[in-house]
């Protein structure tokens, strides 16, 4: 499995990392219950290679970056942070888009605050603010990037519209948008991003189901090849195009070596066609 160049200078494995998961609840509001796990976590991925690791301000209210902080710093060389910013938790179970240029730029500094850097690697708008003109949310960060405070522009559940406008602002490394082998709602996205050099960043890339099951139709080809079912997943992912760069999360050291193993995994040309069928309508 190749590696890939984000931002034409930001060269990372194809599979990365998502940290997400490392909190206490399943709504992603506190920090996590076993904090030394968490941490061990963090560390066995970077031993296993994964050095692209994803995170966001609003997981845990800010601790997620903290926790990275905690595991990796100092960071290794070649290791890539990317966080998130634009998405307020007023609360448990909501999310909020502010894209106001003020707010912005607080959460910038609180990030490079919590992830002890001088400069994001990747900074991705986590949700648009569609109240305020895409271009202003866009040129703030651009200014910061100016700045030296980040060094790429990212999106998150964009359009193939509104990636253009941004686009027309400053250059965008790379998009995170929901897609996997069932959900494929992105794929015009995924198309479009390929297209333009830009990194395809999917988050929930292993979807669950009945599909997945020993008697689904990934399953059965995962039993053929000798992987599971998300390493199957992974492997098309891999395989449906060089951009794509799938982060699963986890907060289990097994079920991470599970994930890092679909490096490995090798789909014929009938396998990867029959997954490739497996999209809902």
């Amino acid at each position: 499995m190749s590696d890939i160049v984000i931002g034409g200078d930001l060269r990372v494995d194809r599979l990365g990392y998502g940290a997400m998961r490392l909190s206490g609840d399943p709504g992603i509001f506190t920090p996590p219950k076993d904090r030394a796990s968490a941490v061990a976590v963090l560390r066995r991925a970077v031993e296993l290679g994964v050095n692209f690791i994803d995170t966001a301000d609003a997981y845990a209210l800010g601790d997620n970056e903290q926790l990275i902080a905690e595991a990796l710093r100092p960071y290794a060389d070649g290791v890539v942070i990317a966080t998130k910013g634009g998405n307020t938790r007023p609360a448990p179970g909501e999310w909020i888009a502010v894209g106001n240029p003020g707010y912005i730029r607080q959460q910038v500094e609180l990030s490079l605050r919590r992830l002890g850097v001088e400069t994001i690697d990747l900074y991705q708008i986590h949700r648009l603010d569609l109240s305020l003109p895409i271009a202003d949310q866009i040129e703030t960060l651009a200014e910061l990037q100016r700045q030296g405070k980040i060094r790429h522009i990212g999106l998150s559940e964009v359009t193939v519209d509104q990636l253009k406008e941004a686009q027309a602002v400053a250059p965008i490394a790379s998009v995170q948008n929901l897609y996997n082998l069932i959900n494929r709602q992105s794929e015009a996205v995924l198309d479009y991003t390929a297209e333009q050099g830009i990194a395809f960043i999917p988050w929930f890339p292993i979807a669950a189901g009945e599909h997945a099951g020993p008697d689904g139709p990934v399953g059965k080809i995962a039993a053929e090849i000798g992987a599971t079912p998300a390493q199957t997943a992974l492997a098309w992912l891999l395989r449906r195009s060089d951009n794509i760069v799938p982060i699963p999360g986890t907060s289990s050291i097994a079920h991470l070596e599970e994930n890092v193993g679909a490096r490995d995994v090798v789909l014929t040309d009938d396998q990867y066609a029959a997954l490739n069928g497996l999209a809902s309508a």
